[in-house]
C-alpha cells in the first residue's frame, strides 16, 4: 500500500507553542509529518487547501457529558459515545472524555463497558472516561443527585483501575475519599481531581500530597477562596503542579475572577473544558437530568431552582471567550484546549502539530470559528 502525503496550506499554521506563517502542515498516513514553508511543499504531495486563515491542534476536552441532543448518563452506549463525540467535532473537539456524573453502580459499569468497546472500535473522538462522582460532598452536590453519592469501595477502584478505558479521570471530595484511595487510584495510572468539595485548603493540600493531580471547574460547586480559609481554590492556586479546569462561559465564573485566577496560575495550569450537556449542537431548549428538568436560558442551562447544570458550551466558544473576555493571547488560549489538557491526561501524541504525532487538527477563520476538521487525518462524521 503507497502512503499519501497530503499538504494543508494556511496563512498560519499553529504548532501548539508559536505561529509559523504562510507554512503548510504535511500528514502522511494519519499522522503529522512536518510544517514547512509553502514554497517547500515537495511536488508529490496533494495539495488539499481548506479555506481558513489558521490551522492548530484539536481541542481537548476533559469534561463532556453529553452533546448533539444525547447525555451519557441516559444511555451509556457506544452509539450515545458516537453522538457526542461527533456533535463536539464539528466545534473542533478532537478527543474528549465522556463524563458520568454521579449515579447508581449498575449504569457506571455500563458506562466503563461502553467507553472500552468505544476504544476497541476505535470511535473517532473517545480518549477514555471521566467519573464525575459519585464521591462527592453533598453539600456541593450542585446538580448531581445526592442520593446517589456515596463512599468509594474496593469494587469502585478496581473498575476505575480497569484496563482498556483509556485516558481516566476520577473527581473525588477529599473530605469524603481517604488520602490512601487517592495514592491507590494514582498509582493505577487514574488521574486524580478535586471537586464538588467542601474541603478546607489542608486537606486539599493532603489529597494533592496523596497524588491528586487536578481541580474540576475551579470555583464551582467547592468551598469559596476566603482570605483567612482559602478552601479548595485557594490550595489548588498555591500549589505549582495543580492543573485547573476552567468553564469559561461568563455564567459559572465571573470574568473577572478568571483573570484573576489565570494570572496567578500562569502558563500551562489552567485547562479549558466545557461540562457540556446535551444541548451542544442542537436548538433544544430543554432536556431531562436525573428526572429533572433542565433549562437553556440566556445561554445558561439551569435547574428550575436556578443551579446551573452543565454548561451549553463548545470549546471553540470557550477559546473565543478566552480571548475576547479573559485578556488570553490567542496561543495562549488554544494551548488551554490543546496542549495543556493533552499533558494532563498523557496524551504525548496530540494538543501539538508535530512530526510523528496524531493529525488531529482544526481549521479556523479569522473569528476563530472552526471550518474544518481532521481526526488522525480524516474528516469526522456529520452529526
Amino acid at each position: 500500500m503507497t502512503s499519501s502525503l497530503v499538504a494543508y496550506p494556511a496563512a498560519e499554521i499553529f504548532d501548539g507553542e508559536r505561529f509559523l506563517r504562510d507554512a503548510a502542515l504535511l500528514v502522511v498516513d494519519g499522522r503529522v509529518e512536518g510544517v514547512v514553508p509553502l514554497f517547500g511543499i515537495p511536488s508529490a504531495a496533494e495539495r488539499i487547501d481548506l479555506g481558513t486563515r489558521l490551522i492548530a491542534p484539536g481541542f481537548i476536552d476533559w469534561q463532556v457529558n453529553g452533546g448533539g441532543g444525547v447525555l451519557f448518563n441516559d444511555a451509556p452506549t457506544v452509539d450515545t459515545l458516537r453522538r457526542i463525540a461527533a456533535a463536539h467535532a464539528a466545534f473542533g473537539t478532537t478527543s474528549l472524555l465522556p463524563t458520568l456524573i454521579s449515579t447508581d453502580p449498575e449504569t457506571t459499569k455500563d458506562a466503563a463497558d461502553a467507553v472500552g468497546a468505544a476504544l476497541a472500535e476505535g470511535l473517532p473522538g473517545i480518549a477514555g472516561i471521566h467519573f464525575e462522582g459519585p464521591h462527592l460532598n453533598p453539600r456541593r452536590a450542585g446538580a448531581h443527585p445526592t442520593a446517589a453519592l456515596r463512599p468509594m469501595d474496593a469494587a469502585d477502584r478496581a473498575l476505575y483501575g480497569r484496563a482498556g478505558l483509556g485516558r481516566v479521570v476520577v473527581t473525588v471530595a477529599p473530605e469524603i475519599v481517604s488520602p490512601d484511595d487517592i495514592a491507590a487510584l494514582a498509582a493505577a495510572g487514574v488521574v486524580v481531581s478535586l471537586g464538588h468539595s467542601d474541603a478546607s485548603a489542608e486537606q486539599a493540600m493532603t489529597a494533592f500530597g496523596a497524588g491528586a493531580r487536578a481541580v474540576t471547574h475551579l470555583f464551582n460547586a467547592m468551598s469559596p477562596f476566603g482570605h483567612r480559609q482559602p478552601g479548595l481554590p485557594g490550595a489548588a492556586i498555591d500549589c505549582p503542579d495543580i492543573v485547573c479546569g476552567l468553564i469559561a462561559d461568563g455564567h459559572h465564573v465571573h470574568p473577572a475572577t478568571l483573570r484573576t485566577a489565570l494570572r496567578a496560575l500562569g502558563p500551562g495550569r489552567a485547562t479549558l473544558v466545557t461540562d457540556a450537556m446535551a444541548t451542544v449542537g442542537t436548538a433544544a431548549d430543554r432536556f431531562r437530568l436525573g428526572g429533572r428538568e433542565v433549562r437553556r436560558i440566556e445561554g445558561a442551562l439551569r435547574l428550575d431552582n436556578g443551579t446551573l447544570a452543565g454548561s451549553d458550551l463548545d470549546m471553540a466558544a470557550a477559546v473565543r471567550f478566552a480571548v475576547e473576555q479573559l485578556d488570553r493571547p490567542r496561543d495562549e488560549a488554544l494551548r488551554m484546549a490543546s496542549l495543556y489538557p493533552a499533558r494532563l491526561l498523557g496524551l504525548g501524541d496530540r494538543g501539538r502539530l508535530v512530526a510523528g504525532v496524531r493529525a488531529d487538527f482544526i481549521a479556523l477563520d479569522e473569528g476563530l470559528v472552526v471550518r474544518a476538521v481532521r481526526i488522525g487525518g480524516r474528516a469526522p462524521a456529520v452529526p
